[in-house]
């Protein structure tokens, strides 16, 4: 799967920065202006590139689902039917994104609730249809397990998954990226495999 190696657009930067001030202080703890200062803007700037701090959490937490979900059905045509390289595949991605974007997992957890309902709608959507390739993946490999037990498995796996904001120090450094990984892939792919037996 290919990665993007360009620089991050402007409005990128400042998404990542919303991203992580609103992950350490939470929505309404963080102004227009320290955002703007995080990239180097003026506050106001901001407004020529998003038009509130409600647009850029919608952004950020819809434009996260729709990202996983573009990879996963990228990650089942490049498996090619495989189901085995497809499941190692999609935890694979998971993990980066676990690892790579941990203030989006806060964020979600904190402040879904206040996007707008339609945006709240469309994020439930997208992650709705992105387990659903996980769940077709794990019964692919394990047929004789029943959906439920899947999907099941698949939220539990999520759920390990996404801990990774919790497994740093309080300033919220891992203490190892290479070996968290390494850990991560092994617990998922030991949960799946638990299936068989």
């Amino acid at each position: 799967m290919t990665t993007r190696t360009d620089a991050p657009t402007r409005r990128e930067q400042i998404l990542k920065e919303a991203a992580r001030l609103f992950a350490e202080r939470g929505f309404h703890g963080v102004g227009v202006d320290e955002i703007g200062a995080a990239v180097g803007i003026s506050g106001p700037g901001l407004y020529r590139h998003f038009p509130g701090k409600d647009a850029m959490l919608a952004e950020l937490l819809v434009g996260i689902s729709e990202r996983l979900l573009r990879g996963g059905r990228l990650r089942v045509e490049e498996a090619d039917a495989d189901p085995e390289m497809l499941l190692a595949s999609l935890i694979d991605g998971h993990i980066d994104f676990a690892l790579d974007d941990r203030p989006l997992i806060t964020l979600h957890d904190r402040e879904l609730d206040r996007l707008r309902d339609s945006d709240r709608k469309l994020v439930r959507q997208l992650q709705r249809q992105y387990v659903e390739l996980w769940v077709a993946a794990v019964r692919e490999l394990h047929p004789d397990v029943a959906e439920s037990e899947a999907r099941a498995a698949v939220h539990a796996v999520f759920g390990l998954l996404n801990s990774t904001p919790h497994l740093g120090s309080y300033g919220g450094v891992l203490p190892d990226r290479a070996a968290t990984e390494t850990l991560l892939r092994r617990l998922a792919h030991g949960a799946f495999a638990s299936l068989a037996g």
